[in-house]
């Protein structure tokens, strides 16, 4: 018979262990019932939710984490290719610094968006609405709350898309074929509809603000779905590095601002081209 030692410390973990000849994840073997039964997106939706995702959750989950992986050369992707090139040695050094910028500006509105849309909806007192009309009231509700505050309504405006994001009708749709089109949808619609009388100028759905709402009605926790668009983001992250290594353009970026500075004197507001 076989007795644990009181005085041996314990960690209870309800993820991944391991013993000399086997791997447990999520209390399953990881080698016989997981690897090539169980996707990476399901996966990293288990982890996290503690329970597998429906196909239509699975498809929603997904479906954000392709919105997310890439954007073009923004800050993230430029901040990736130019550690890459100053540090070509460091990998994981240029994928770190490309996520280290996922804040309120790129990829964070994800979280600051579900976040806000949660605590709208945890303020409303009553059954939630039922008609446009009322979930209307609510969002210019919620958006007067934030402006009292002087804040940003997040998942408002988009630095290229004025005319609307094309990753959010799509998202919507793809809820709502799945039945997953829960109260942070409808409201986050209402606040697109709202914006001009709450903000004052008409403003899109940006593609981050939407996955923040579609995340927040998968039940997953608000408080990381940050981390979702930094898991998103890193694939795209890897795939920048990889064409700046099939065609490096982070010398000429480099090159260009440094060949391009200006001295100013700090005691002068001249602007230096004159």
């Amino acid at each position: 018979m076989t007795t644990t030692d009181p005085t041996t410390p314990r960690y209870p973990t309800s993820l991944g262990t391991s013993t000399a000849t086997e791997i447990n994840l999520l209390g399953h073997d990881l080698a016989g019932d997981l690897m090539g039964k169980v996707g990476f997106g399901e996966l990293a939706f288990w982890l996290v939710a503690m329970r597998r995702p429906s196909p239509g959750e699975l498809r929603v989950f997904e479906s954000v984490l392709v919105a997310l992986a890439d954007h073009g050369f923004t800050p993230t992707a430029i901040a990736a290719r130019v550690t890459y090139l100053s540090a070509p040695d460091s990998l994981q050094g240029a994928i770190a610094a490309g996520l280290l910028g996922g804040g309120s500006r790129f990829l964070g509105v994800t979280e600051d968006c579900g976040q806000f849309l949660h605590t709208a909806l945890n303020a409303h007192e009553g059954p939630l609405p039922a008609t446009e009309e009322e979930w209307d009231q609510m969002a210019l509700d919620a958006i007067a709350r934030q402006k009292k505050l002087g804040k940003h309504v997040p998942g408002l405006g988009h630095p290229n898309h004025k005319d609307g994001d094309p990753r959010t009708p799509v998202l919507i749709g793809i809820a709502t074929e799945e039945g997953l089109r829960g109260p942070h949808l409808r409201l986050f619609e209402a606040i697109g509809r709202m914006s001009e009388r709450g903000v004052g100028r008409a403003l899109p759905l940006n593609g981050a603000g939407v996955c923040g709402a579609a995340l927040a009605d998968l039940g997953l926790p608000v408080e990381l779905l940050r981390g979702f668009a930094l898991l998103a983001r890193c694939a795209g992250l890897l795939g920048q590095i990889a064409e700046e290594r099939r065609n490096p353009i982070a010398h000429d970026i480099y090159m260009s601002v440094d060949r391009n500075a200006v001295y100013v004197d700090p005691d002068t507001t001249a602007d230096p081209a004159h």
